[in-house]
């Protein structure tokens, strides 16, 4: 019996790069984990063991090395467009994938001013972004992960149906806190990519200032708002886990509890997820 390859795909991962530019004053840093990976005519690399056409996944790390050297990579949606046109460039190769993580640092103080050359990194938030090139063109798409934030009021879930196996009471008056993960895509053509921190301001204005009757209903409005931070932005993927905090019930120990007093829970958890297109 003869297999058939139905599909193949192989690059080199979590590349580590960190990049100082040190010709700004102050300095700057970017702190990259890249992904490359090709897809293409490879039948021969795996059935028959010829390598001719099997572009080393070590020359990729390197490629992705030499290219930092000469861009200053202001923005890594473009970095990475071009390391996925180099690619995809190669015999071969009919698809390159290029998706990269912003690792995110802050300048620290010093003597109560931004200090020059040295920084904090704090929580896990990053930026995201993935550019696959193929005979059609490009396809960009960036996004922020674990942007964690919670409201202690302006958000309630009530009027919900209810069975015989409804046990969850009504609540008006709650904490809602979550971990953001949004994607976008950009607009064919696009290659200004700054529109990203309008986009996260976006989202954590409207979180905080939105009068929520769920975690739905804070999504879309985040979205909208996103949405129109960057007319750039063709849509934009929201998930919205609900990192839920229940009242704790004092009554056994004579005591009330006055909507102060939570316990925090990390499974199981509710998972809202939408995707919001320009209308």
């Amino acid at each position: 019996m003869s297999g058939t390859l139905a599909w193949n795909r192989y690059g080199k991962s979590r590349v580590r790069l960190v990049k100082v530019r040190r010709a700004a004053d102050p300095h700057q840093i970017v702190d990259l984990t890249l992904d490359v990976q090709l897809e293409g005519a490879f039948e021969a690399v795996y059935a028959d063991g010829d390598n001719a056409a099997c572009l080393a996944t070590d020359t990729m790390k390197n490629t992705v090395y030499a290219f930092a050297r000469r861009d200053p990579i202001d923005h890594v949606e473009a970095f990475a467009s071009r390391l996925a046109d180099h690619f995809a460039a190669k015999p071969a190769v009919s698809r390159a994938r290029v998706s990269a993580i912003e690792h995110k640092w802050d300048r620290l103080s010093a003597g109560g001013r931004p200090h020059p050359h040295a920084f904090v990194q704090s929580g896990g938030e990053h930026w995201t972004a993935v550019v696959t090139r193929d005979g059609g063109g490009a396809s960009i798409v960036s996004g922020v992960a674990n942007l964690v934030v919670l409201k202690t009021t302006d958000s309630a879930f009530s009027g919900f149906p209810r069975d015989e196996y409804t046990t969850l009471p009504e609540a008006r008056d709650r904490i809602l806190a979550t971990s953001v993960t949004a994607t976008w895509t950009y607009r064919p053509g696009t290659t200004d990519f700054s529109g990203r921190d309008r986009i996260r301001t976006a989202l954590v204005e409207t979180f905080a200032a939105h009068v929520s009757r769920s975690v739905q209903h804070t999504l879309y409005a985040m979205g909208e708002a996103a949405l129109g931070a960057c007319a750039d932005a063709a849509d934009i993927t929201l998930t919205m886990p609900n990192r839920h905090h229940l009242l704790v019930d004092l009554s056994p120990f004579g005591l009330d509890n006055p909507n102060e007093v939570f316990v925090v829970t990390d499974q199981p958890f509710g998972l809202i997820e939408a995707t919001l297109t320009r209308g």
